[in-house]
């Protein structure tokens, strides 16, 4: 299993209980897919000729991949933690060889299938005529990915060997674009705390005398962005967490603070500043001795723990590439003053990953009118995306946990809503083990099985006294990013029917739709989540956008 699998498991997307996101379904041909290699966001400028850049994109997804290319080669050594990294070429860096002999390093998103990208820059190279057969010239290029599927896009395009090849050729020295580009183009962080927000790639660069050092990161954490100060940098913050401003807050609060109704202290406003893996690579000139450079990978990896809080969970990926262009000698900079100013480098580099407007913000203007006859238009089914085929058998029910309690929202026709279960339906235990004191995770794993094979759930259903059990016997299940869009009253209102969450928009969890425009609309949730709808030029609805921007995912209306 790879960063990747287990990433997204800890999205406030959850509909774990049928357990489809450990599989990702064979995407589409992408071979339409325009790739994007222009930098269209800021950037981090430096001069070091022994380093160039390229980034690609395909704007569809959105998702993408960076290459980080020395064209003298280098000396790498590698440093994985967590618990589902997803790497190439990483046993070649542990055997302690102090040449240079490392073209590149690539940095992807697209989860397992992303890894064609690091062997397509290898194998790019060499068409180039830059490397070729010979034992000692053979393209070397380790690499690793992130997971970016899941609740964030609803599709399945991934980077490919053409999107790495486009970007090898548009190498750039001394620019390293930041936030949402390249690999970071659809990372995001904090979903440990339902913060959800998006994050990105992120760069910083020092010289000291003679010795440069550059950090280079892609955030896709579990754990939060924090600064210096403490402070959660970016959050989409619960609804009762008040004035609350730092992770800290929350991890001593642990496991009540994961509760979405969890209520904070309340502290006083604060003043100042500001599915998962986090890649990187730490750079310098400095010559250095494997054992050297093994040591700065370990020592600015396990720095990376204050920047980032939880840091290399189970659910995370977590790999550090350091190297050495082998430039020049320092003696007055040790290696371990070198990778303790090289751990300050990173913090400043995961800082400058997080993007402008990551965050969904509530529109401060007041509700607009929109007639009956506009919003009667907008109602129907909208599909995001295309459909996930879980390799576990599920139940079909969406469970979350509300003051305490495992609740389920069974999805219609499927296993769960077959054999009885109703929405708001408590379960208690799982095959006669209570549930109290679990985690969500562990319940959903609990839930999840091999097709055919039977659950029973003990069930407190509101107006009955006593618990009754009911057996579901679990499917493999295919899941949509399906929204009914309906007139409920004199407004719009949105649920998910497809199997999976979207954003705000859940199963048997209908959501009111605030008008901003006769057009656009947007939750008062936890996301803010804004839904824009289009129209053809004979007027008629067509489709509809969410979060309409940097990081939209269209939809065609079905019915």
């Amino acid at each position: 299993m790879n960063a990747s699998s287990i990433a997204a498991r800890m999205a406030a997307a959850w509909i774990l209980a049928v357990g489809f996101f450990d599989n990702v379904a064979s995407a589409a041909d992408q071979a339409n897919l325009v790739p994007n290699t222009e930098i269209t966001g800021p950037v981090l400028k430096f001069d070091w000729p022994a380093i160039e850049i390229g980034v690609g994109s395909y704007e569809e997804g959105p998702t993408g991949l960076t290459v980080i290319r020395f064209p003298k080669r280098a000396s790498v050594t590698v440093d994985v933690r967590g618990g589902g990294p997803g790497t190439v070429n990483t046993d070649l860096l542990r055997l302690g060889y102090g040449g240079q002999f490392i073209d590149a390093i690539v940095l992807s998103g697209g989860s397992a299938y992303g890894e064609e990208t690091i062997t397509a820059v290898a194998t790019g190279l060499k068409d180039s005529g830059i490397r070729s057969g010979d034992f000692f010239d053979v393209a070397i290029v380790p690499g690793a990915i992130i997971y970016d599927f899941g609740g964030r896009r609803f599709n399945e395009i991934y980077p490919d060997k053409r999107l790495a090849q486009a970007a090898l050729h548009t190498l750039r020295p001394g620019v390293f674009p930041l936030g949402a580009q390249g690999a970071g183009r659809m990372a995001m962080q904090g979903s440990y705390f339902g913060c959800n927000v998006h994050s990105g790639e992120g760069g910083a660069f020092r010289q000291i005398g003679a010795t440069k050092i550059a950090a280079f990161t892609v955030v896709n954490a579990a754990g939060a962005i924090t600064d210096r100060n403490g402070r959660l940098v970016e959050c989409n913050k619960a609804k009762y967490w008040g004035n609350l401003a730092t992770t800290s807050e929350l991890l001593r609060n642990l496991p009540q603070s994961l509760a979405p109704d969890w209520k904070s202290a309340n502290p006083p406003p604060d003043e100042g500043g500001t599915r998962n893996t986090t890649i990187s690579l730490i750079v310098t000139n400095q010559k250095l001795d494997p054992a050297s450079l093994q040591r700065l990978a370990i020592q600015v990896h396990t720095s990376m723990a204050r920047a980032i809080q939880p840091f290399s969970t189970q659910n995370d990926g977590d790999t550090l590439y350091a190297a050495s262009t082998q430039e020049v000698d320092n003696s007055e900079l040790s290696a371990i003053n070198l990778a303790t100013i090289a751990g300050e480098t990173m913090w400043d580099a995961v800082l400058a990953s997080v993007p402008e407007n990551a965050v969904s913000v509530r529109p401060p203007q007041q509700p607009a009118s929109v007639t009956p006859e506009q919003l009667a238009a907008y109602a129907g089914t909208y599909e995001f995306g295309s459909m996930l085929s879980g390799a576990f058998g599920g139940l079909g029910a969406d469970v979350r946990l509300e003051d305490g309690q495992f609740k389920l929202a069974p999805i219609e026709g499927l296993p769960a809503a077959r054999a009885g279960i109703l929405a708001g339906d408590v379960v208690t235990q799982l095959n006669g083990e209570a549930l109290k004191g679990s985690s969500l995770n562990s319940v959903a794993g609990k839930l999840r099985g091999p097709p055919g094979s039977a659950v029973v759930l003990t069930i407190a259903r509101n107006g009955q006294d006593q618990p009754i059990d009911i057996t579901v016997v679990r499917e493999r299940l295919s899941l949509r990013a399906l929204l009914r869009v309906k007139v409920e009253g004199d407004g719009l209102s949105v649920e998910a029917i497809g199997g999976r969450r979207v954003f705000d928009f859940e199963n048997s969890k209908p959501a009111t739709l605030i008008p901003l425009s006769n057009t656009e609309f947007y939750t008062d949730g936890r996301y803010a989540t804004r839904m824009v709808f289009g129209r053809d030029l004979a007027g008629k609805v067509t489709g509809a956008i969410l979060n309409p921007g940097r990081w939209e995912q269209r939809g065609a209306k079905i019915d």
